[in-house]
């Protein structure tokens, strides 16, 4: 009995045994296909798709940058392909054994060297950055044969940006640069991340800066079968890249290169505008600077002599340089004093040379102009009529008056960076100043205002503006460079509207009397030598203004005074006075009277403008040195004049 009892409990141990095994390896089974049904079916597509990518790799096409072109086609900023030396510093070792080993094969300058640690600095170790651009056949032969010392360096062939005509017009045309941190940031974070894959520059300023949508292009893609050591073996699929579109614009390069050319080394600045319509015609910002300089990754040196300098050359003096407009500001006064009815064109106003207000004595003409009505006032630029108006208008009455014109506003100009610069009222004041006596507007302090002076300060930009909308009859255009952009592929040129113009309701009349006090400058008053001989009839206003304030009794000597706390020269106006085609205004830092060194130089822009003259080489050295007032020697045809690049 015991015996049957044991063989019956091992038989149900045993069978219960079975079970379980059964189980488990059903149940191992049951998993194998649920795994398989997973893997093979729900996620059968993204498991392809990395298998796809394991033996493929999708390499981006980055797209030639678009052209920039001026108003008459002339190629202003282009691509060329060359090839570079490129070092990855994450597979290269000790990078400086890797260089000094590298400079016996191509040359490698100390400037290579300087230019490769700032990008180094800028770029992740896992990025490729260039030692050397622009070598070779031979250089590239020769390091083709020693490739296999170097890891981690390699040859690419790019696209590279070239500014043809160097410095000139490079605030208006900007430069590309490597792409920063912080841009590849905005960048990954915007909806443009994908078309920018593969791509190292971007615009940085001017032109190249504002349309960087246009210029970019759109970026291709190529789909490449790689081996298990991740080369290329063969090209499975292309989608090109969109080149992108050419910008053409309102810019005239000759007329620039002539208006830089008669600056010399003098600063300053200059915007010429079709009244018309509101096309900026020439945009000068001196001194200028090499914007090829910045293409290849600009070196400390060179940026700190550009950065450092005293002359501060990478400043867009027309956009962002803001100064007291001087007597320039007068005619605008004028009109506003006609439109508000704070003055009659015919009353007359004694000018003994000097102004009494508040216990203070604001300076004139010496010996005084006499008796003067509104005409006269703007011909001979009488301080005294202007300070009593400034006076009888008040501080905020000015405000509201300029502030339409564009004075102390953003203009909307198409380029990045512009500056408000200051049209001052009661508010500003309290806005700007924080102690509680600082914030008071004090009555002395308007009279200066009157003659664009104390706390005016405008960019010439908005200058050139106001003198358009003037000589339009009252209507304010957008100012704009960019006329039109053309496709890579068909040719196609499509115009970028603009917006209507605003007609601000001046009286005919009273443009009218402002327009015959214009003339008079330029024909019987201090404008009367430079316009000598002229094929037209144009009407403008001189101004200089302080670049330093002076105390009450100090007496203004320019030689006496460091350069760079003179007087600045300023010169605003248009022609032809009665159908202007070209309104100007500009300024030279610290070179004094108005018609002695900016009223040339806008002469000379009329004479190209209107008549199609440019200067002999004798005119443009002699207005160089403030030497000229009508032109001298024998003008140039336009026509005849070749732009040579540098």
């Amino acid at each position: 009995m015991t015996e049957l009892r044991n063989v019956e409990a091992d038989q149900s141990r045993f069978r219960l045994r079975v079970l379980v095994i059964a189980l488990v390896v059903l149940g191992a089974f049951g998993l194998v296909v649920a795994r398989l049904l997973v893997l093979q079916v729900a996620r059968h597509d993204d498991l392809a798709d990395r298998a796809e990518s394991n033996r493929t790799a999708i390499v981006p096409i980055v797209p030639n940058r678009g052209q920039i072109l001026d108003r008459n086609g002339v190629v202003l900023a282009t691509n060329y392909s060359a090839y570079t030396l490129e070092i990855t510093p994450s597979k290269a070792g000790v990078l400086d054994d890797t260089i000094d080993a590298l400079s016996r094969v191509v040359e490698i300058t100390p400037r290579d060297r300087r230019r490769f640690k700032k990008l180094r600095e800028d770029s992740k170790s896992f990025e490729s950055v260039p030692i050397r651009t622009r070598l070779t056949d031979e250089e590239v032969a020769r390091f083709a044969a020693q490739r296999y010392r170097f890891p981690g360096v390699d040859i690419k062939a790019r696209l590279f940006r070239t500014y043809p005509f160097g410095e000139l017009g490079s605030h208006v045309i900007g430069y590309i640069a490597r792409i920063s941190p912080r841009e590849k940031e905005r960048i990954d974070d915007s909806d443009e991340a994908a078309n920018y894959r593969g791509t190292e520059v971007i615009g940085k300023l001017g032109v190249e800066q504002s349309f960087e949508s246009e210029l970019h292009g759109t970026t291709g893609v190529e789909q490449m079968e790689t081996s298990a050591g991740g080369r290329a073996t063969r090209r499975l699929g292309t989608r090109p890249a969109t080149p992108g579109r050419s910008v053409m614009l309102s810019i005239d390069i000759k007329l620039q290169k002539m208006v830089e050319d008669l600056y010399g080394d003098r600063r300053g600045a200059l915007v010429a505008i079709d009244p018309r319509n509101g096309e900026i015609l020439a945009f000068v910002s001196k001194p200028t600077f090499d914007p090829n300089l910045f293409v290849d990754g600009i070196d400390q040196e060179s940026w700190a002599a550009l950065n450092e300098s005293i002359d501060k050359p990478l400043l867009n003096r027309a956009l962002r340089g803001t100064y007291p407009p001087g007597s320039t500001y007068k005619p605008f006064m004028a009109l506003g004093a006609l439109e508000l009815g704070k003055r009659s064109p015919t009353q007359v106003y004694n000018d003994p040379g000097y102004f009494n207000y508040g216990g203070r004595t604001f300076r004139s003409h010496e010996g005084g102009l006499g008796g003067v009505d509104m005409v006269r006032a703007i011909q001979f630029s009488s301080n005294t009529y202007f300070y009593s108006l400034a006076v009888d208008m008040g501080v905020d009455t000015i405000h509201d008056f300029m502030k339409p014109l564009g004075f102390g506003q953003i203009t909307g100009i198409d380029l990045n960076g512009e500056v408000r610069g200051v049209l001052p009222s009661t508010q500003w004041k309290r806005d700007t100043y924080k102690r509680p006596e600082m914030k008071r507007w004090y009555a002395g302090e308007t009279v200066s205002l009157g003659i664009g002076q104390g706390y005016n300060n405008f960019t010439m930009l908005q200058l050139a503006l106001a003198e358009a909308t003037l000589a339009n009859g009252g209507t304010r255009y957008r100012p704009h460079l960019i006329k039109a952009t053309r496709d890579p592929v068909t040719g196609t040129v499509t115009e970028v509207p603009q917006p209507p113009g605003q007609n601000l309701g001046y009286a005919p009349k009273n443009i009218d009397i402002v327009r015959r006090g214009l003339i008079a400058v330029n024909t019987a008053g201090t404008g009367t030598r430079i316009f000598a001989g002229a094929g037209y009839t144009s009407a403008g206003k001189t101004g200089t203004a302080q670049a330093v304030s002076l105390g009450q009794n100090q007496k203004y000597n320019a030689r006496a005074l460091e350069e760079h706390q003179r007087d600045h020269s300023l010169f605003a106006a248009f022609a032809p006075a009665e159908a202007p085609r070209v309104a100007v205004a500009l300024i030279v830092e610290n070179a004094g009277w108005g018609a002695a060194a900016a009223g040339p130089i806008a002469r000379r822009v009329f004479d190209y403008v209107l008549s199609g003259l440019y200067p002999s080489d004798e005119d443009i050295e002699l207005t160089r040195r403030g030497q000229s007032a009508a032109p001298v020697g024998k003008p140039r045809p336009v026509a005849e004049i070749e732009l040579g690049a540098p």
